[in-house]
């Protein structure tokens, strides 16, 4: 699948969630589950205190692009370093997100023929983002804002494909949809890590759905 075909997928699933501090044998059976509600975008994300290490994460990664293949596009997250950028590449990551705006790490993603996903908060910083090439841009954190804000963002900045990241759930989905998101970003509303760790993995697959059948009001 082409960088074009990777944006409008995106688009048209709405949801990418974010896999954090969980084992390889954690991650295989949350994404079964998630893929089982319906979810097909999901982030492995990196650690910037390098516990577990890059190297690890790059395996994870590795291992859900080749279990899931044709059934979930996996990503990479918190990617800080152009390094991390070529380690996520090799593993088999489609797409590339980060907390900030990098246009080093944004410029490396494109030249690997991945789409960029940065984080931004100010328009300032998306539109800089946008001009180097990020194909969406993450409203980090968006938990401290009012979905207002996104729409006074989205509508005189218009060409920018915005994702809402942080303070979205179930209910208020179709409202950031409403207020001019591409999409969202969902951690623990789905990836529940007390389901994980009871094995409840029916109980991620039915968040799943949840959350799928909010995307598609």
């Amino acid at each position: 699948m082409n960088e074009q075909q990777l944006i409008e997928e995106i688009q048209e699933s709405k949801i990418i969630t974010i896999l954090r501090g969980l084992d390889e044998q954690a991650l295989v059976k949350t994404v079964e589950a998630m893929a089982k509600g319906g979810i097909r975008f999901a982030e492995v994300t990196f650690s910037a205190t390098g516990e577990p290490s890059d190297e690890t994460v790059a395996e994870y990664i590795r291992v859900l692009a080749s279990r899931f293949a044709g059934r979930v596009h996996i990503g990479a997250g918190t990617v800080l370093t152009e390094r991390q950028v070529a380690l996520a590449a090799n593993a088999g990551a489609e797409f590339i997100i980060s907390p900030d705006t990098n246009p080093e790490i944004i410029r490396k993603t494109k030249s690997l023929g991945l789409v960029s996903i940065p984080g931004a908060f100010t328009p300032s910083e998306a539109t800089a983002a946008n001009r180097v090439g990020a194909d969406f841009i993450k409203l980090f954190p968006n938990s401290e804002v009012k979905i207002s804000y996104l729409k006074a963002l989205a509508v005189p900045l218009s060409h920018i494909r915005f994702l809402a990241v942080g303070g979205v759930n179930d209910e208020n989905l179709p409202e950031y949809l409403a207020a001019g998101a591409k999409g969202v970003g969902i951690a623990t509303g789905i990836v529940n890590k007390k389901l994980i760790a009871a094995g409840d993995f029916e109980g991620i697959t039915a968040l799943a759905e949840k959350y799928v059948r909010a995307a598609s009001i």
